[in-house]
């Protein structure tokens, strides 16, 4: 899934030494114009640094393409874990506290505008305890492990923190919930079938529709530009003891995320496709403007599992390339409504420490 926490996990192991490339302009509060890149990372300009401090991911766009609505467990801001918050991306400051838009119990994850930019939908699992869910090992057995709580249930959201409405009340994880460009439809992964699959509602959570159903676990869908297809990552055991693995770190609601590969479907599940074959962990797509083209997040080309870096490449599978250049962590990027902006998560330029910010730059073709 797209945990942050667990995600965070990960990067306890990597050294915590900034990039060496560049330094950071840390004496001004406003970093200058691309000291916030490499020389390399030419589709990017502009960058701009928006959190400074705690771990910051999953930052969407809002309809009008103003605001960014993402979790973050910066302890600065009175949480203990992933909340939601939002943020006007044209006035940050390194002293800024956003508007958190979660009820500030239990844990939440992967909020996403609805249409007219009032009102957000997220997952969160307070209903089962207003508490913290506890954290799993990092590891089973030498296995790196992501938690899948049960006690997820995806809710909307006004942005005064109001819940207006529950949208899905199954057992068991639902989560991951994106919002087609279109407006009308969202895109979500439960365990309801007993797998993990991908399945779509309406934005008023009627209509219910499995998309996948292939054992493996499938996540972090989001909708073409056009809203006719989806890009996801998904695992996919084949043998019987790869299989066995995954069956068995599900039942004690857990899923290994090192082996991801992106696919690509239809909205109703048809003309399904695997795009990548690149090896290690290929995950959090999202489609280029132009629809032809994903941007994602690998360590394909790593040796220990990191760094991961965002690349892109054309929805066949063809033309793999190469966007950030960074040593330790990039993913989650989203294009802005008009395609003329990026926005991410990074460990870049962090000062040594292990803290996940949000950073948007202009994007050049």
């Amino acid at each position: 899934m797209k945990n942050i926490v667990s995600i965070m996990g990960l990067l306890l192991i990597i050294a915590c030494t900034g990039p060496s490339k560049k330094t950071a302009d840390t004496e001004s509060s406003e970093p200058k114009p691309d000291t916030l890149r490499y020389d390399e990372e030419s589709h990017l300009s502009n960058v701009r640094q928006l959190t400074w401090g705690g771990n910051n991911a999953e930052a969407y766009w809002s309809f009008a393409g103003d605001q960014l609505v993402f979790q973050s467990d910066f302890n600065q801001w009175g949480v203990s874990c992933d909340q939601i918050f939002v943020l006007d991306v044209d006035k940050v400051s390194p002293n800024q506290k956003p508007a958190m838009l979660s009820t500030g119990m239990g844990r939440t994850t992967c909020a996403y505008f609805l249409p007219g930019d009032s009102t957000i939908v997220y997952g969160s699992t307070h209903l089962m305890d207003s508490l913290c869910p506890a954290d799993p090992p990092r590891s089973i057995d030498g296995k790196y492990v992501w938690p899948i709580y049960e006690s997820y249930d995806i809710f909307v959201s006004d942005l005064s923190g109001t819940i207006k409405e529950q949208l899905t009340d199954t057992p068991g994880y639902d989560a991951e919930a994106t919002v087609s460009p279109k407006g009308d439809k969202i895109v979500f992964t439960s365990m309801r079938s007993g797998d993990l699959e991908l399945f779509t509602m309406n934005i008023d959570g009627t209509d219910v529709q499995q998309v996948t159903d292939e054992l493996g676990y499938d996540g972090g869908a989001f909708f073409s530009p056009d809203g006719t297809k989806l890009i996801f990552r998904a695992s996919r055991p084949k043998t019987e003891e790869e299989i066995k693995v995954y069956k068995e770190l599900l039942a004690q609601g857990l899923v290994q995320p090192t082996e991801m590969e992106l696919f690509i479907c239809n909205v109703d599940g048809s003309d399904l496709k695997q795009i990548t074959n690149l090896g290690n962990a290929n995950w959090a797509p999202y489609f280029h403007p132009s629809g032809e083209k994903v941007v994602f997040s690998s360590n394909h080309e790593s040796q220990r599992g990191f760094p991961f870096n965002l690349y892109m490449i054309n929805i066949d599978g063809t033309g793999l390339e190469r966007i950030t250049y960074d040593e330790t962590f990039d993913s989650f990027a989203m294009f802005s409504p008009d395609g003329k902006q990026l926005v991410w998560a990074s460990n870049r330029f962090n000062g040594g420490t292990r803290d996940t910010n949000l950073f948007v730059a202009d994007w050049n073709d």
